[in-house]
């Protein structure tokens, strides 16, 4: 499957490999703009919409192969051999699935507040309540939207990043497929281990990224190194964009030495 994207092209002249930014559940293309803006100053950006969010096509499959092979079939589409991939959560997962499919079309892999395993947890009942009472109510605002999402959800900070998503009237995420597919988005198939260097940035007080999992990621990635942003959670790289961009940067540029 072809994704929606919005590719941008570097403001200088480089030598870096191309950077696809791949977003987590109920996102879209948007929600990593904050590394957009900066990795455009060098490298050409790829910003896409995963299957059944944004404007990519719909499908009732939602796992991580089939994720994995839109990515594959979206460099294609551009021409791109091989690429840098950066994934927060769910499209973490994605990038990470990825290495079994095409290990040759990654250059480097950051993966932002999530691990390589079968979380076993529902983290988003709220969310699908929310998302479910602003359809059957058939709210036409943003506003009618808030209002109605605030019965169930009391992080303003949530509520504000679904609402990037509702669009005249409409979801532009496909919330029956997600609910249904939920145990393949928060599951995992182990990959074979990818053996190159690859950064996890974590928030410190998220639990998506502990120790528990230590074991299990460095099975998969065993050059894994983990930063750990002080002070954030899950959605680290929009509450400390500066943190997570440094470290970001730090990895890149140590394969460029």
């Amino acid at each position: 499957m072809k994704l929606n994207t919005r590719a941008q092209s570097a403001q200088q002249p480089h030598n870096n490999s191309p950077v696809v930014l791949v977003h987590g559940l109920f996102g879209s293309l948007d929600n990593l703009g904050v590394l957009a803006r900066d990795l455009t100053q060098d490298h050409d950006v790829l910003q896409v919409d995963m299957r059944n969010h944004g404007l990519s096509p719909r499908s009732p499959e939602m796992n991580y192969p089939a994720m994995a092979q839109d990515l594959l079939d979206t460099l294609d589409a551009h021409d791109i051999g091989k690429a840098t991939f950066i994934g927060h959560s769910m499209g973490g997962k994605a990038v990470m699935a990825l290495t079994a499919l095409a290990p040759e079309r990654i250059d480097q892999l950051v993966a932002i507040d999530i691990a390589p395993v079968d979380y076993n947890v529902r983290r988003h009942d709220e969310i699908f309540a929310a998302i479910n009472a602003v359809s059957h109510a058939h709210a036409a605002t943003r506003q009618q939207a808030a209002a109605l999402m605030r019965e169930e959800i009391k992080e303003e900070g949530v509520i504000q990043f679904l609402l990037k998503s509702f669009v005249d009237g409409d979801w532009r995420f496909n919330v029956p497929v997600l609910w249904d597919q939920y145990a393949h988005i928060v599951g995992w198939e182990n990959v074979p281990a990818w053996d190159k260097p690859a950064l996890f940035v974590r928030g410190g007080n998220s639990p998506y990224v502990t120790e528990a999992y230590r074991d299990a990621l460095l099975a998969q990635f065993p050059q894994a190194r983990a930063h750990v942003i002080a002070g954030a959670g899950h959605w680290v790289h929009a509450e400390k964009p500066e943190a997570v961009m440094r470290a970001i940067r730090r990895y890149l540029s140590e394969k460029a030495n």
